[in-house]
Parts: C-alpha cells; structure tokens; sequence
C-alpha cells in the first residue's frame, strides 16, 4: 500500500485516482476547483483537498512529506511542472510523474529529469502503470516499448557483478548505455560487458517484462 497524491481532478485525474484508490493504495486528490471532486464518482475511497497543487500548505496537508508518489495531471503544462519540481526537488517525493499536454514542452521536461507522460489517449493508464511500479525513471515510451533509467540492484541477489546478456536475453531488454557508480566511465555495452551493483542504466523494455525486471532496479 502506498501513499499518494494526485493533482488534478478532471478526466484523466480522476480516472486515475479512482484506479489507485481501488488497488489498496492511499489517495489524496488535490483541486483548486471544488466541483472538480464530482468527477471521483461514488467508488473513491480516499481523501480530497480543495486548493492550487503546488501551494506549500496544501501539499503538506496532503501529506507530502511522507507520500511515496505524487501526479501532476492538471490541465497546464507549467503547473504540473511546477508541481513536480516541488515535490521531488523540495520534498524528496521518491517518485513524481507529470502529464505532459504540448510536446513542445518534452525538452524541458526531459533537461529537468522529470518523469512525464504525453498523450491525448491512455494516459491515466499509463501513469497509473508508472506510478504502480515505483522505481527508475521513465525517459521516453514509444508504443509499448519503454526507455527507462535506473540503478543496478544486485545486492538482493547476493552478488556483485552481472554481465550484460544475462539482463538482456530473459527479459526482452536492451541496455543502451551505463554509468559506473562511481562515475569513473560510461560506455555502450555489448553482450559481454560486466556491469556493477550500483551501476546507472539506460535500457530500452517493453512495458509487460518491466514487472519482472523491476527486481533489479534499487529503489530509490
């Protein structure tokens, strides 16, 4: 069970509160519009918070300070920024994704490290599955296929090194490119390539293996 805050409460927030409320997470939904909470429909089980999402006092009423996920989901593009910086820059919020409406706008979001979803169709979907997976950061979807950025975990398997085939072939993956932990090289890898407990990562996945490759994503 998670705690987590949505703000934005119009189609595609409401949607997604709802879908996270019925999997035994903790939701509260944030709008600056009291009407907005209509929408939740009758089966929403959590809490509402009336006020602008990227307020000091409303967030911390929300429970900001210990939530495990924040989505930004209102309908303006610099909100849902700000938000996000707020919550993971300020508050340490381990995992915050932003709706993302004017691609334009893709650059910014990427330059800022914030993990976005763009889309007019399936979006409160796609951040529900985002935010139900809790690890790594999201760089980019191309239909069902995902670039996601992580830290290597090794330590729950009881070793230090792995070598890059034995990521790649079991779970349909691609890794791109990695980081050594202490930032000593980065470098594309071949088949061969040892990789590090606490390696940074850049693979390309396609979203039904993640559930299974997320055992070797560090939290964090």
């Amino acid at each position: 069970m998670s705690d987590i805050i949505v703000v934005g409460c119009g189609r595609v927030g409401s949607q997604l509160a709802t879908q996270l409320s019925h999997s035994d997470n903790n939701v509260t939904v944030i709008d600056r519009d009291v009407a907005a909470f209509a929408n939740l429909g009758p089966d929403f089980n959590g809490a509402t918070i009336q006020g602008v999402g990227f307020d000091e006092d409303v967030l911390t009423e929300a429970g900001v300070k210990t939530c495990d996920a924040v989505a930004a989901v209102t309908q303006l593009d610099n909100t849902n920024l700000m938000i996000a910086e707020v919550c993971e820059k300020l508050h340490g919020v381990p995992h915050v994704v932003a709706r993302l409406h004017d691609p334009s706008h893709e650059r910014a979001y990427s330059l800022l490290g914030i993990d976005y979803s763009c889309g007019t169709t399936l979006v409160a979907e796609e951040i529900y599955s985002k935010l139900q997976a809790g690890h790594g950061k999201h760089v980019k979807s191309f239909g069902d296929v995902e670039i996601i950025q992580f830290t290597l975990n090794l330590r729950d398997h009881m070793r230090q090194t792995i070598r890059a085939f034995e990521l790649e072939r079991p779970h349909g993956a691609r890794i791109v490119a990695f980081e050594r932990a202490d930032g000593s090289a980065t470098s594309i890898p071949d088949s061969d390539s040892i990789l590090y407990d606490g390696d940074k990562l850049v693979v390309c996945i396609r979203s039904e293996f993640l559930p299974a490759f997320q055992r070797f994503m560090r939290e964090r």
